[in-house]
């Protein structure tokens, strides 16, 4: 028996099974930076990168990353089947278990070959064992394909499942903030009569939302790698537009749902920074400010015009730019590395939202603009 080639295939099909367990079984994040799945995706996802980047038109570009999450976690599944039987056929070739088979020469091919068909429970039966160590490895083997198979088959729907829920909730930001969502907008769908007592359900409804999001992300990280299905929608998005929200609700808007604007903030800064963490992405400045003083004047009197009431003007900035310090550095992070566009703050063009939109329209911005103002005038 060569000893440190058994020892070798062991150690190669444990580090397979912890990695699965820990990405696949364990509900909560692993913080040890070496691990298979973490190398697999961090790599990959440069060389996609690389690829998009080459591309000329942005929407094909966007199309391609689209299919990088998906993708990766197939190919996940594929490179810890793969392990597995390079695994248990080093094993079987080291312990120098010999080999019953009807024609042609034994070599490690035909290990590699009596490893797969019993990990996946073939049942081929033309290569055989003869040794008691080679059969009982055979056995072990083809029990553990089956409960790797069952964990597989388990894993795909929840990922499809967290990601339909986090799509959900992103799309009914749509009428309520615009397409892409911004915080004037998200505001000013609110006021109605100078109050905006509908943003604190609002508001609170999304701090469940962000709890969520933060829990099946921490799970399952390679969700955050998922795309929305529309250009102008991400996770990191809707959660950016809320972040904007609740720090202007705290720095300026007179004595309105100050307390679910806090709550909320606090659990999706949370989020922000937990997902950013798992990437191992530190807060990065932006390299444009995102609010600069003129887009705040225009915000303010925008609001203002609406019937908003708002505090002072230099206390609503100061305070408006230490919020705003807590969490832009994380989504600027994040939105690097992930190759998604931050929303703006305002939105100074009038631009329909998706639900106005189909691929049928031929009579361009005219008749959207035609239907928004149909729907300003009746509701």
């Amino acid at each position: 028996m060569n000893i440190p080639l058994f020892i070798a295939g062991l150690l190669l099909i444990i580090i397979v099974l912890g990695d699965a367990f820990e990405t696949m079984v364990l509900p909560r994040r692993v913080t040890r930076r070496i691990r298979l799945a973490r190398l697999f995706v961090r790599f990959s996802w440069k060389l996609w990168l690389m690829i998009a980047r080459l591309i000329p038109r942005r929407r094909s570009a966007e199309t391609f990353l689209g299919f990088f999450g998906p993708l990766s976690a197939l190919m996940l599944i594929i490179l810890w089947a793969t392990g597995l039987v390079f695994g248990f056929a080093l094993m079987l070739w080291a312990s120098g278990s010999t080999l019953m088979m009807h024609t042609g020469i034994v070599g490690f091919g035909t290990y590699l070959y009596l490893s797969g068909t019993s990990l996946f429970t073939l049942g081929m039966g033309d290569v055989t064992p003869t040794t008691s160590l080679g059969r009982g490895l055979i056995a072990t083997e083809s029990g553990l394909g089956l409960g790797f198979l069952a964990l597989v088959i388990s894993y795909l729907p929840l990922l499809n499942q967290s990601f339909a829920r986090r799509e959900m909730t992103i799309s009914l930001l749509d009428s309520h903030a615009g397409s892409p969502p911004s915080a004037m907008e998200l505001i000013r769908r609110h006021i109605h009569d100078g109050e905006v007592d509908e943003l604190r359900q609002h508001l609170h409804e999304w701090e469940r939302w962000s709890a969520e999001l933060l829990e099946s992300h921490l799970s399952y990280p390679l969700l955050a790698l998922f795309r929305s299905h529309h250009d102008n929608q991400s996770w990191l998005g809707s959660l950016t537009t809320i972040l904007d929200t609740c720090a202007f609700t705290l720095a300026g808007i007179e004595d309105v749902c100050k307390d679910q604007a806090k709550f909320t903030f606090a659990m999706t800064r949370h989020a922000i920074v937990d997902i950013a963490g798992i990437f191992n992405r530190p807060p990065t400045h932006p390299e444009k400010d995102r609010l600069p003083k003129a887009d705040l004047e225009y915000l303010c009197s925008t609001l203002s015009e609406a019937g908003l009431k708002l505090d002072e003007a230099a206390a609503l900035e100061k305070a408006l730019t230490e919020l705003r310090s807590m969490y832009e550095p994380y989504v600027y992070s994040l939105s690097q590395y992930l190759q998604i566009t931050v929303p703006p703050w305002i939105s100074r063009t009038e631009r329909p939202d998706n639900w106005q939109t189909s691929r049928w329209d031929k009579a361009g911005i005219g008749r959207k603009k035609l239907l928004r103002e149909i729907w300003d005038d009746h509701f």
